[in-house]
């Protein structure tokens, strides 16, 4: 019976760059087996003389041995010696036809309808840093870092042992006390903590939404132009998209489209247009969705941030029946990777909805929940939106007077709000307008790709809060360079 070549065991175990001489054996014996270098039933040296061959103590080479005998690689018989127990081409997994699996092909086959959905919308992806016009990016350094520091490490002072364990899956309690308060006060939310869901993004929330209150072909009418993160999630459940085309009044109102089971809406500050909904169509879309038994899903994703009025309260707070989940977040408020986020639900969704959150994640992080609790509970919340209120809104005029003298072909669509600007372009443009700006290191993220079977608006979405004026002003004059029929004029 052949027997396995030291010298073979030596060539493998240099190729091992990782671990002890005990490790390093172990993988190259695996290796061996693995490639057919050793057969089924094929005797190994004993382990005296692999050890004098190798250089090795003979109590590595046993605990080697014993490894591999413990994963089934060997079978070790007192008297007789070690031998190979597995062959790795008749254990392979083979198609019907005898021929081995195409390497790469089970992951493939393996993925589920909704999987395939999932990765067919391309998926949800941020910048990594800001830069003009990268859209939606809150200004990181003026943020109270200090601050927030100080308060991280009171809290490990006092409390460490409690926050390090697995907490509430449907988040702090104080952290869920404030936001309850803070959303009463500020946005005429009607709700209590009990009501309150934390989560890690408002991402997560719409899947959250789709996985528990959506079954393939479920009508969702969509707003259009629309968020297009709500767009994967719907899409990606196997939900059925209805758009809906915005008038003056905000998203258009239709009965004669099929009954939704969810209707998703930004009424305060629409995205990407920036218009609010008049209350007569507030009004109108809660009693449609009473009638109709639909959840209305109110994404209140940068109500922080108006600068020329006070904010419409939310659509939340005109309902008396339980229709409406509204969905909020710190990612703009706060930092991005602070992941904090959260729902208030219809008391019959909160039991539910709590369950199937510890299925995703179990719970969000308790340190960040606690600190985001003492901040708010301290005044420090609303000391920093008062701050960043003033912050934006000069940026936002920074902007305007930027596109006024150098920009004349892009005009504003809506400026009273936000941490983006949507402009319109000259029809037809977009595309050539958008080349010619990469060209210039300059990020103009679109506006008509938001269209779906409304007619579509040729434009930019200008991010503008976490750039200095400087840069705005930087960025707006290289653009001047790009000509009416997207050429550079120099």
């Amino acid at each position: 019976m052949a027997t396995i070549k030291p010298r073979l065991l030596l060539a493998l175990m240099e190729n091992q760059a990782d671990g002890g001489r005990r490790a390093r054996l172990c993988a190259a014996l695996r290796e061996a087996v693995r490639s057919g270098q050793a057969v089924l039933g094929e005797r190994l040296p004993s382990s005296r003389h692999l050890a004098q061959d190798l250089g090795l103590s003979r109590v590595t080479v046993e605990a080697a041995y014993a490894q591999l005998e413990t994963e089934g690689y060997l079978r070790r018989q007192v008297g007789q010696g070690s031998f190979v127990a597995i062959d790795m081409e008749a254990a392979a997994p083979r198609q019907a036809s005898g021929a081995l699996r195409p390497a790469g092909a089970a992951g493939a086959l393996r993925l589920s309808a909704r999987g395939q959905r999932m990765v067919d919308t391309g998926g949800c992806h941020e910048p990594e840093r800001p830069r003009a016009f990268v859209a939606g990016s809150p200004d990181l350094q003026a943020f109270p870092t200090g601050l927030w520091r100080q308060l991280l490490q009171r809290r490990l002072r006092q409390d460490a042992a409690a926050l390090m364990f697995y907490g509430d899956p449907q988040g702090l309690p104080a952290l869920r006390e404030a936001i309850a308060r803070y959303l009463g006060q500020s946005r005429g939310v009607r709700c209590h903590a009990g009501q309150v869901l934390v989560l890690t993004s408002s991402q997560q929330a719409l899947q959250l939404l789709s996985a528990t209150l959506l079954d393939d072909g479920d009508a969702v009418w969509m707003e259009d132009p629309g968020y297009a993160g709500a767009r994967t999630a719907f899409s990606a459940s196997g939900a059925r998209l209805v758009d809906m085309p915005l008038d003056g009044e905000g998203a258009t109102l239709d009965p004669a489209r099929p009954a939704p089971r969810l209707i998703y809406l930004t009424p305060s500050h629409q995205f990407p247009t920036g218009q609010a909904m008049s209350l007569a169509r507030r009004l109108a879309f809660i009693a449609h969705a009473r009638a109709t038994g639909a959840w209305l899903v109110e994404d209140d994703y940068d109500s922080e941030f108006l600068y020329d009025h006070q904010p419409t309260p939310a659509l939340q707070g005109l309902d008396d029946q339980g229709q409406v989940v509204y969905i909020g977040t710190f990612s703009k408020s706060l930092f991005p990777s602070v992941r904090l986020a959260y729902m208030v639900l219809p008391e019959a969704l909160v039991a539910p909805l709590v369950t199937a959150r510890t299925i995703y994640d179990g719970h969000p992080a308790q340190p960040m929940q606690a600190v985001a609790a003492d901040f708010m509970n301290q005044g420090h919340f609303a000391a920093h939106l008062r701050l960043m209120r003033q912050l934006y809104r000069s940026r936002r005029d920074v902007l305007l007077q930027a596109l006024h003298s150098h920009l004349p072909w892009a005009t504003p669509m809506d400026s009273r709000g936000g941490l983006q600007m949507a402009v319109r372009l000259p029809e037809g443009s977009e595309q050539a307008y958008t080349r010619q700006a990469a060209a210039l290191g300059i990020a103009t993220p679109s506006l008509s790709a938001l269209y779906h079977t409304a007619p579509a608006i040729a434009g930019w979405r200008l991010g503008f809060a976490a750039l200095p004026p400087e840069a705005i002003d930087a960025a707006a004059r290289a653009l001047e360079r790009i000509g009416a029929h997207g050429q550079y004029r120099g």
